[in-house]
């Protein structure tokens, strides 16, 4: 026979009644209306610390960031699978560095002419790509010297009053953007072109990026002594040692594990890019600074204009060819 008490012992240990819907209701709108609170205020957070960045950098992160990882996502991807999309891409950024830079200083009062500063650019570009060393190099002659020629016709046309110093300028920025933007950018397609030479592109990129992200994050964090503050104020020695430490740590990895040298060239290959994508940060400074503007342009948010990005890109891939020759056969031995 079952004793009553067995009845309440099991009755107690029923779980207990769950509450009115009415109750639950409540709990979820209290939860809901919490969470809603948490994520508004991590929000008003981040607002705030990237208007605080953009106060002191002028630069919007979210963008930069977004932007940098989708042109990295390309290059990447252009020189695992195959050379040709790099080589379009290449020729596409050295196109609209050129339009920037023409009009940039078209804007500052010089003639410089975009037609053909474009037409050499991407012949420069192509020969560097596709023909043999010694052509390219005579193609790089004959582009300059249409671009010098194309000027003074221009400005014998022109028949103004125009003085032989501004003329000699002209000429000197018609040649110093061929130099500077398709020549260089042209030697990176000669690196690309040699065995194991799309490593060696992807290897100098990464440490012109990593540099410049070195110098960013230590700048913005320790900077307080100012580098070189009548060319680029912003620029701290904090950050340079940042840059130093993240390029030579990144060269002796790649060295080692991407370009199979032995791990003491990569304190070379770091050290020499950090040096020349420095000089070529702050060159560019220097030349924006000269012409008043703060950007070439703003096609890219939070980065500025394509040359902006390609300031301490382009006088990097002379060392990056030169070390490729010299240190190459290191790999067999």
């Amino acid at each position: 026979m079952i004793d009553p008490a067995d009845y309440q012992k099991r009755d107690d240990e029923l779980p207990a009644r769950s509450e009115s819907p009415h109750a639950f209701g409540d709990q979820v709108r209290s939860a809901r209306s919490e969470f809603e609170t948490q994520v508004a205020h991590a929000r008003a957070e981040f607002e705030e610390a990237n208007a605080r960045i953009r106060e002191r950098t002028g630069r919007d992160l979210i963008l930069a960031i977004i932007i940098g990882v989708s042109i990295g996502a390309i290059v990447l991807a252009s020189l695992i699978f195959a050379s040709w999309p790099f080589a379009v891409f290449a020729a596409a950024a050295t196109v609209l560095s050129i339009f920037e830079f023409t009009r940039a200083l078209q804007a500052s009062g010089r003639r410089i002419d975009l037609i053909p500063q474009v037409a050499s650019g991407v012949a420069i570009v192509t020969s560097g790509y596709l023909l043999g060393l010694w052509v390219h190099w005579v193609v790089v002659f004959v582009a300059i010297a249409f671009v010098v020629v194309w000027r003074l016709i221009a400005q014998m046309s022109a028949q103004d009053s125009r003085t032989y110093g501004d003329v000699v300028d002209d000429v000197l920025y018609s040649t110093f953007v061929q130099m500077y933007i398709p020549f260089l950018a042209s030697l990176v397609l000669i690196l690309l072109r040699n065995d194991s030479g799309a490593w060696w592109v992807l290897a100098f990129l990464i440490v012109v990026v990593v540099s410049d992200t070195g110098a960013y994050v230590s700048g913005l964090t320790m900077g307080r002594h100012p580098m070189a503050p009548r060319i680029s104020p912003k620029k701290t020695w904090e950050g340079f040692a940042g840059a130093a430490l993240a390029a030579i740590v990144a060269g002796v990895l790649l060295a080692w594990l991407l370009l199979g040298l032995p791990w003491w060239t990569g304190i070379i290959f770091g050290a020499v890019i950090l040096c020349t994508a420095t000089i070529g940060d702050l060159g560019e400074s220097m030349v924006k600074r000269d012409l008043g503007i703060k950007d070439m342009s703003s096609w890219l948010p939070g980065h500025g204009g394509v040359l902006d990005r390609l300031d301490s890109i382009l006088p990097s891939t002379v060392p990056a060819l030169v070390l490729y020759y010299l240190l190459t056969p290191l790999v067999a031995s």
